[in-house]
C-alpha cells in the first residue's frame, strides 16, 4: 500500500518549470532574423566609415610636475610624523601656503582660460602664431560633421538663434569715479564659447598622495596642442607662484618704499651736515657748533633708521625668494605624434551597436507577441 502511494504521488508531481534562459531558442531567433541583423550592422557600418573619416583628429599632452615648496621645521617634521601615521596635515592650507586641492579651481578660473584663447599658437593653416580666438572665429573653417551636426541636432538653437538675433556686446559703464577699482569680467557670446571649449581641453588633476600634478591638454593640432600645454604649465607656475608670495611681496613692497624715503632723508641730512661743517670750521662760536650738533643728530637718527630698514629690505628678499615655489618638471611636454582618438575603434563601436540593435529588433519582434499575450491572460 505504501509503495502504490509513493507511486501515486511520483506519477500526479507537477512537472518542474525550467529556469533561465533557452539559449538554442535564442540563437534560432537570431538566425532566422538575420537579414534584419545584417541590414542594420550592414547600415551603421556606412555610418561608422562616414563617422570615422570626417571626424577630427585630436590629440593629447600630458606633463607632470611636482611643486617644491619650502617649510618650517617644526611644522615639516610634525607633517613628516603624520604621514607616517596615515594623516595628511600638507592638503590644507595656513598663513601663505596654498592647498594643492584649490590648483584645478586656478585652471578652470576664467582669467586662466581667458589668458589661453588670446594666447599665440603656431597652426598648420597659419605662417604665423595667431591666438585660439583670431583662429576660430576668422580663420578656421567649419567641419562636414560639425555643420551636419548643426542642422540636425543643434537646428532648434539655430532656429532660436535667428529668432532672437545677435546679441549686442556688453560695455561697462565709465563715470570716472572707479578707475584703478576691481571691475568685473565683461565676455562676449564668441569668448563665452572658446572659454567652454578650453574648460573640456584643459585639466589639471592632484595626486595629494604622492604630491605630483598632472596637466592634460587636448588639441586639434600636434603643435598647437604642445604650445597650449606649455602656456598652460607655464601660467599655472606664475598663478601657484604670485599666490603663495602675495603675503611677502607686500610687505616686501612696503618696506622698499619706506626704505626709499628714508634713504633720500638720510642723503639730505647728510649733505647739510656737510654744509654746516664746511661753513662752521673757522667759525667757534656756540650758535654754529648748536647748530652743527642739531644736524648731527638728526642725520644719526635718520642712518641709524635707515640701516635697520636695509636690514628688514634683505629679510624682506629672502622671504620671497624662500616663498617662492620651485617647480619640477618630472614629465616635460612633448609634441605628440600620434592622434588619441582612433578611425578604427570609431568604426568598430558604431558595428557593434548596429549588431546589438539589430538583434534587439529581431529578439522584440519575437518575444513581444508572448508578452503582450501574458499580460492580457493576467
Amino acid at each position: 500500500m505504501e509503495q502504490t502511494d509513493n507511486n501515486y504521488n511520483m506519477y500526479n508531481m507537477p512537472p518542474e518549470e525550467e529556469d533561465g534562459i533557452d539559449i538554442i531558442a535564442l540563437l534560432k531567433s537570431l538566425w532566422e532574423g538575420r537579414k534584419t541583423v545584417l541590414i542594420c550592422t550592414g547600415v551603421f557600418i556606412v555610418l561608422g566609415l562616414v563617422a570615422a573619416l570626417t571626424m577630427k583628429r585630436t590629440y593629447t599632452v600630458s606633463t607632470v610636475m611636482v611643486p617644491q615648496v619650502s617649510s618650517g621645521g617644526s611644522s615639516s617634521s610634525l607633517s613628516s610624523l603624520a604621514s607616517l601615521a596615515g594623516i595628511n596635515l600638507s592638503s590644507g592650507s595656513s598663513g601663505s601656503e596654498l592647498s594643492p586641492v584649490i590648483y584645478p579651481q586656478i585652471v578652470n578660473s576664467v582669467p586662466f582660460r581667458r589668458e589661453l584663447i588670446y594666447a599665440p599658437l603656431h597652426y598648420a593653416e597659419v605662417d604665423s602664431a595667431v591666438s585660439m580666438f583670431t583662429y576660430s572665429t576668422e580663420i578656421a573653417k567649419p567641419t562636414v560633421m560639425g555643420s551636419i551636426r548643426k542642422y540636425t541636432v543643434g537646428l532648434p538653437g539655430v532656429i532660436l538663434g535667428a529668432i532672437r538675433g545677435k546679441k549686442e556686446p556688453l560695455v561697462m559703464p565709465s563715470d570716472g569715479t572707479d578707475e584703478g577699482g576691481a571691475k568685473p569680467l565683461v565676455i562676449g557670446e564668441d569668448e563665452e564659447k572658446l572659454l567652454k571649449a578650453v574648460g573640456n581641453s584643459v585639466s589639471l588633476s592632484v595626486d595629494k598622495k604622492e604630491g605630483y600634478l598632472t596637466l592634460t591638454v587636448n588639441g586639434v593640432e600636434p603643435i598647437m596642442t604642445a604650445e597650449l600645454a606649455l602656456k598652460a604649465q607655464q601660467l599655472l607656475q606664475e598663478e601657484i607662484t604670485r599666490f603663495r608670495v602675495e603675503k611677502s611681496q607686500s610687505e616686501l613692497e612696503y618696506i622698499q618704499a619706506r626704505y626709499d624715503e628714508v634713504k633720500a632723508e638720510t642723503e639730505l641730512y647728510q649733505e647739510q651736515l656737510a654744509h654746516v661743517t664746511d661753513r662752521s670750521q673757522d667759525v667757534t662760536t656756540t650758535r654754529a657748533r648748536i647748530g652743527h650738533d642739531r644736524i648731527q643728530a638728526k642725520y644719526n637718527l635718520s642712518n641709524s633708521i635707515y640701516t635697520d630698514i636695509a636690514k628688514q629690505l634683505e629679510q624682506a628678499k629672502m622671504q620671497v625668494k624662500k616663498d617662492t615655489p620651485v617647480f619640477t618638471i618630472i614629465q616635460p611636454v612633448a609634441v605628440p605624434t600620434q592622434p588619441s582618438n582612433s578611425r578604427a575603434k570609431t568604426l568598430i563601436i558604431w558595428t557593434f551597436l548596429g549588431i546589438v540593435l539589430g538583434c534587439g529588433i529581431v529578439l522584440g519582434k519575437e518575444y513581444w507577441g508572448k508578452l503582450r499575450e501574458q499580460f492580457v491572460e493576467n
